[in-house]
């Protein structure tokens, strides 16, 4: 038998160590074709499969779609499609880990003030901190940038930052921060702006009834305290309520009634454990103290949430929408008034779904890590 040449016991020796390789994962794909729920059937559109670590959707009056990537990007999408565009004028950020640019919304009188509004994180001596900043458009440029409040202490790490915006129907900017992780008593400390919710005028002022402005050394702008990190927030204007979905450690994630002065309990009271298994708190109850309407144990990880109100899901109208990260899903939880009913998981392993939100159109999209999908929700007529 003839001697192989070098070069073939070369090719050989690779094609068998490929072989051997195991195949390469592929990421979540969106599914094809008509989805039956326990209430709705309907199929997705998917807009986009690029998106990186995307946390915000805002729709501007004339129709196009702003999505804030983490890493501090403004995407611009129109007619369904990505443009291409970017925002110019991003400010400085401080992208850590779970830090850098996040939330997106307009304020409700935009079409007479021109106003629009991010959470990031920003850089500052010491590392980062949450901030509120307002600017207004011309064309893709960020002009008249205002940061209305900066959070304190600033923090090197990029763990537990929240961070969303809701308006109530006053036109107050409430929004979400979180403890920082490494120190949990932060939101147990009146004195610092972490592990809290935080309510401001639309211009930055504080508010003369904020529950906290005459405690002595007491940040002025907090609303309620003792939230963990607060990845979801959504207001219910018909009902002028505030919900807030609180992303817990291993086991209770939460969603609460988000009310003045109220203290949510964390880390003194909580359902989870640490994630190396150590116990956070013996306790779950405690008097002066508020119990969440639902928690889950194991945590599905919530984040971005919404409020159905579209008549085009009429089985759906009053639900919770709530992304799930490390579940990968979308969970849809029924509310009897301010009760919880049951939940039904949506699109289950589509990707560690960031954000859903409803659109002018009346539609649903969703946002996703991993898989990078921009997804529309359509119901079957």
């Amino acid at each position: 038998m003839a001697a192989l040449k070098p070069q073939t016991l070369i090719l050989i020796l690779f094609i068998i160590l490929f072989s051997c390789q195991a195949p390469l994962e592929e990421p979540p794909q969106a599914p094809i074709g008509l989805i039956d729920s326990e209430k709705l059937s309907f199929q997705l559109d998917t807009l986009y499969t690029q998106l990186e670590n995307p946390w915000g959707m805002a729709w501007l009056p004339d129709g196009r779609m702003l999505v804030t990537e983490r890493k501090g990007e403004i995407l611009v999408f129109e007619d369904d499609q990505f443009s291409g565009n970017r925002l110019n004028g991003v400010p400085e950020i401080h992208h850590v880990n779970q830090a850098g640019l996040l939330d997106i919304q307009l304020h409700p009188e935009h079409d007479q003030n021109g106003w629009i509004y991010i959470a990031y994180a920003k850089a500052v001596e010491g590392g980062g901190a949450t901030a509120i900043m307002r600017f207004k458009l011309q064309e893709n440029e960020m002009v008249e940038k205002e940061d209305l409040i900066v959070t304190t202490p600033a923090h090197p790490a990029g763990r537990h930052y929240g961070s969303r915006i809701v308006f109530d129907n006053e036109n107050y900017l409430y929004f979400s921060n979180g403890d920082r992780g490494d120190n949990p008593d932060n939101a147990q400390n009146l004195s610092n702006s972490h592990g809290k919710i935080h309510r401001i005028h639309d211009d930055g002022r504080i508010p003369a009834d904020n529950p906290f402005l005459e405690e002595s050394g007491a940040v002025a702008s907090i609303w309620t305290y003792g939230n963990r990190n607060p990845q979801g927030l959504l207001y219910d204007a018909e009902n002028d309520r505030i919900w807030e979905i609180d992303h817990g450690p291993r086991g209770g994630d939460e969603i609460n009634l988000i009310e003045r002065g109220n203290n949510y309990g964390w880390p003194v009271i909580t359902y989870g454990i640490d994630y190396d298994g150590s116990v956070i708190s013996e306790e779950t109850e405690k008097e002066g103290m508020e119990q969440p309407i639902h928690y889950w144990d194991p945590s599905i990880a919530p984040c971005g949430s919404m409020l159905v109100t579209s008549d085009l899901y009429p089985n759906w109208k009053g639900n919770l929408l709530i992304g799930a990260l490390a579940a990968q899903h979308i969970n849809r939880v029924e509310l009897d008034g301010t009760s919880y009913v049951g939940e039904e998981r949506l699109l289950q392993d589509i990707g560690r779904v960031r954000h859903v939100a409803q659109g002018p159109d009346g539609y649903i999209y969703a946002i996703t890590e991993g898989s990078g999908l921009l997804v529309r929700i359509i119901p079957e007529e």
